[in-house]
């Protein structure tokens, strides 16, 4: 057996008919280290909590949390994170598009001596969309001076003290990939294959992907900011220059108007920037907690609790053979 000790932390949503197939293929490929399977359910309105505790009580590498409703992707890995009981930790996501035989690839890249080891995907098999989306913000956030390693994806092998400190951090915008550059610079990045989607559906639609890529460029760079104002400061110029140009009558009222709804479209763009700054100076304020669990395998903190001290039994189903 390979002495590391790793923890698979593997987020769930609505995943009842993948988690057995996903169960078997992280022990197949990932048995040989010192293993726990950690499921976080996201809140499942179908049978995937059922499915996990069924592992549960046939393999021991087996536990998981389950919140008292969907909380959203990013607190459930936070939560795996947080909890997640061996040294190092890797994260898989439940549909397995990054195979789980990949991981030895990263493991063996930290063991040289490195925190954070990202899987960069060698050819993408996702929608177009996804594909050009995730180009185009990551050409951004470059060009905004964000620290993301270039081309890292959730499919990551870490130190679990390092994750639980981004996760302590309890920042507004929990961005894994920009802020774990802001604490160390041992990261590396490892070529690895991606598999086409074969069970279950994507949960970011192109609505969350636009609002993900948002959250990263307002929440760690001021450059954005900056760019904004000065757009701003320009539109108020030209629409105020246009107008007096138009009293003066060196101009025709019609395009001096034109001139100037143009500038005020560019205008009110900023200002949708700018209101996004205000919602995340609104989120570092006094909130709920990132997630609130209702169900778990493992002892857990009693703030993370949805009831503290009346958390509920694991049901565990008894095995063939057992006493009633």
């Amino acid at each position: 057996m390979h002495p590391l000790g790793l923890t698979a932390v593997v987020p769930c949503y609505d995943e009842a008919d993948s988690v057995a197939q996903t169960h078997a293929e992280i022990v197949a490929a990932l048995g040989g280290y010192d293993l726990e399977i950690l499921f976080v359910d996201d809140g499942s309105g179908d049978g995937t909590l059922a499915e996990i505790q069924r592992l549960a009580a046939a393999d021991n590498r087996v536990q998981y949390l389950s919140f008292s409703r969907n909380f959203g992707f990013e607190a459930a890995f936070s939560a795996g994170y947080k909890y997640a009981r061996k040294p190092w930790l890797v994260h898989l996501d439940a549909d397995l598009q990054f195979p789980p035989t990949e991981v030895h690839l990263l493991v063996e890249r930290a063991l040289e001596g490195f925190d954070a080891v990202f899987g960069v995907r060698r050819t993408r098999h996702d929608p177009w969309h996804r594909r050009w989306g995730a180009a185009c913000y990551h050409w951004l956030g470059r060009r905004l001076r964000i620290r993301i390693p270039p081309g890292a994806t959730t499919f990551r092998v870490l130190r679990t003290e390092l994750a639980r400190r981004v996760v302590g951090l309890r920042l507004g915008t929990p961005y894994f990939l920009a802020t774990v550059p802001l604490l160390t610079s041992r990261i590396a990045t490892v070529p690895v294959e991606h598999r086409e989607r074969t069970r279950g559906t994507s949960k970011f639609r192109l609505g969350r992907l636009i609002g993900h890529a948002l959250e990263l460029y307002v929440a760690f760079s001021r450059r954005a900011v900056h760019w904004v104002a000065i757009v701003l400061l320009l539109a108020a110029l030209v629409t105020a220059g246009l107008s007096a140009t138009a009293f003066a009558g060196w101009v025709g009222v019609a395009p001096a108007i034109g001139g100037a709804l143009l500038a005020e479209c560019v205008a009110l763009a900023g200002a949708a920037v700018m209101l996004r700054y205000t919602v995340l100076v609104a989120d570092a304020q006094p909130r709920p907690a990132m997630f609130y669990i209702r169900e778990a395998s493992i002892p857990v903190d009693a703030a993370d609790e949805l009831f503290p001290g009346a958390r509920a039994v694991p049901h565990i189903p008894v095995q063939r053979g057992d006493a009633a």
